[in-house]
């Protein structure tokens, strides 16, 4: 799977995490602290990882900020990005099942090496739901994102 990596610094956790998908046998793009002469502000950079999602660069996305709050606000707005800020396995599991999420926002913060594997594994062994209702949901977002995505009329 290709995956899609922001950090706005350069942390110990952030580089873990480079490392943790290239060892599962992912192709790994970073963008951000994590590449060389790119721009590290949170923003840019998570827009820059959510693009390449957006575009079919990328399968999925990592981005990663202090908080990972505003990570995920900046590639929850570009449309066909659903981000999901994961503190916790549960949490992870829940947005790939639930809401069919393509990008996890990282906290550089809070996120231990080992609660990274954790988040990890959720999140790769999660598979989106196929219950109606969860789809609907997932539509419904795809629907918002046509809709802001849409000229002015």
């Amino acid at each position: 799977m290709r995956i899609s990596v922001s950090s706005d610094m350069d942390e110990p956790v952030a580089r873990q995490l480079v490392t943790e998908l290239r060892g599962r046998g992912h192709k790994v793009l970073t963008h951000g602290a994590l590449r060389p002469g790119a721009d590290p502000q949170w923003a840019v950079c998570s827009e820059a990882a959510a693009r390449d999602v957006a575009a079919g660069t990328a399968d999925q996305a990592v981005v990663c900020c202090w908080t990972g709050t505003g990570a995920s606000i900046a590639a929850n707005k570009v449309p066909g990005v659903r981000a999901a800020l994961c503190t916790d396995a549960p949490t992870a599991d829940g947005a790939r099942r639930w809401n069919d999420a393509n990008a996890l926002a990282l906290s550089l913060r809070l996120t231990s090496g080992p609660l990274l594997k954790e988040i990890l594994d959720a999140w790769f062994a999660a598979e989106p739901s196929s219950d109606a209702e969860d789809r609907e949901n997932v539509a419904h977002v795809g629907r918002i994102d046509s809709a802001r995505s849409a000229p002015a009329a």
